[in-house]
């Protein structure tokens, strides 16, 4: 009696075991899959392909985004595609992204990132405009893939001045 309890046993442990590979596979490639939308994203930022970088958030009223530049949020796909298209108009020249430092954590269907995004920008007039953001992401793995559900843009602010670093640096 005791012999089969202690096989029972061993096989539940081997059971048990098998699985912890395959929940740490899966975080790698949950992991993998987030960075290659990040990646996805700062080509359609490249390109200025509004269509393309909406791809890469929930299509719907859930998305919400705390963006560098008023207003406070913008609430729902639509609002935050039509900030993008407004940037763009803004700044119709050429332009330089980096995403650096960019950082993914997944377990099941919920995970979190953050990035650097640095931007060269170009307006009407020609001039440039030089922008550092940190950028942190809320994802949600919705019928298997990965979208923004909720991100937040930032610049470091000189409490004595009031003033944004928009080039911030380590």
């Amino acid at each position: 009696m005791n012999r089969s309890y202690a096989t029972i046993g061993t096989l539940l442990a081997a059971v048990a075991l098998c699985g912890v590979p395959a929940h740490v596979d899966a975080r790698a490639s949950d992991e993998a899959e987030i960075k290659a939308l990040e990646q996805r994203f700062a080509a359609a930022f490249k390109a200025k392909d509004v269509k393309a970088i909406m791809a890469c958030y929930v299509s719907d009223q859930s998305l919400v985004v705390f963006d560098v530049v008023p207003p406070r949020q913008y609430v729902g796909a639509q609002a935050y595609q039509k900030d993008f298209e407004e940037f763009f108009a803004t700044f119709p020249g050429p332009i330089e992204f980096e995403l650096s430092d960019l950082s993914v954590t997944a377990e099941g269907k919920l995970g979190y990132g953050h990035s650097i995004q640095h931007t060269l920008l170009t307006d009407k007039e020609g001039k440039k405009f030089d922008l550092t953001v940190r950028v942190t992401d809320g994802y949600r793995k919705i019928n298997g893939k990965w979208l923004i559900g909720h991100e937040h843009v930032s610049v470091p602010v000189d409490l004595a001045t009031g003033k944004a670093d928009l080039t911030s640096k380590p």
